[in-house]
């Protein structure tokens, strides 16, 4: 029987960016599954705040060198990669000039949100898909932490559905308590569409992109959702709940590794999600 394959996206990963619950979890949740006895992937912007000479980061020329189009521009995609030797894990980094070498993460110096916080989304999605297809690598589960992974679903479930690698694929979105404030950009839905995703599939932001609208977005297209935080938005806990998704609670970090593992177990038993 073959090994389970667990693609991991998250928008921050300990030890590159300061730790958080979610960097935390999406550090450890990867060993503790590889652990297991699944195979795994794991991915993150490559934000300009990382240090690459003290973590080692280096180019993967034969990934990098595709341009992807978002909003009528060309933005190439570079691919870096360094390893957890504690792990015995690699971690791959989507990079842009443009999108990740400013020196913050997802906000500014005084706090603000970056303006093209939209646009750089589009992109580490899209990019982290098109580095999957170039690696070859048919995932069974992929597992998004955060909301600015949150296109993830959508792409996988519309534009890639046809893929092999990906028409098997099961998504399970982890929602956090790592709200934004401001809206994103008024075009974001028009902005994330590609082939094969229409303007009806983007209905949920095409009013206002606040985080509880990109959460429900990320919730209609994943076959099943995490709790990753004790809290979470109070819009979408109650979404979550008609939503009638397989849900798994928040489990600390005594407890999170297995009962996540049991919940791929149980996802991959389901048929995955179709959407029309």
């Amino acid at each position: 029987m073959k090994k389970a394959r667990v693609l991991f996206v998250s928008q921050e990963i300990t030890p590159y960016l300061d730790e958080t619950p979610m960097g935390y979890t999406a550090r450890y949740l990867p060993q503790g599954i590889q652990e297991k006895g699944k195979e795994i992937r794991t991915f993150m912007p490559r934000y300009g705040c990382i240090n690459e000479r003290r973590n080692q980061l280096h180019e993967v020329i034969r990934l990098s060198g595709m341009n992807l189009i978002i909003n009528d521009t060309d933005h190439p995609l570079i691919i870096k990669v360094a390893s957890i030797q504690a792990a015995r894990m690699q971690v791959y980094f989507i990079d842009n000039e443009e999108f990740f070498q400013r020196k913050f993460t997802l906000t500014d110096k005084k706090g603000a949100e970056f303006a093209d916080n939209d646009e750089r989304m589009i992109f580490f999605a899209r990019g982290v898909i098109e580095t999957v297809k170039k690696l070859g690598w048919a995932p069974d589960i992929v597992h998004c932490h955060g909301w600015f992974t949150s296109l993830m679903p959508l792409y996988l479930k519309k534009a890639f559905r046809d893929n092999p690698l990906f028409a098997e694929t099961r998504v399970i979105y982890s929602v956090y308590d790592d709200e934004f404030t401001n809206p994103l950009n008024k075009d974001f839905g028009k902005k994330a569409i590609i082939e094969g995703v229409d303007k009806g599939d983007v209905d949920a932001v095409a009013k206002s992109a606040s985080f509880a609208n990109v959460s429900r977005l990320a919730i209609d297209y994943s076959d099943a959702v995490i709790k990753g935080s004790p809290k979470i938005n109070a819009d979408v806990e109650k979404y979550l709940k008609k939503s009638g998704k397989n849900v798994l609670d928040f489990h600390d970090r005594e407890s999170y590794v297995s009962a996540y593992s049991d919940f791929y177990d149980a996802v991959l038993q389901e048929e995955p999600l179709l959407v029309d």
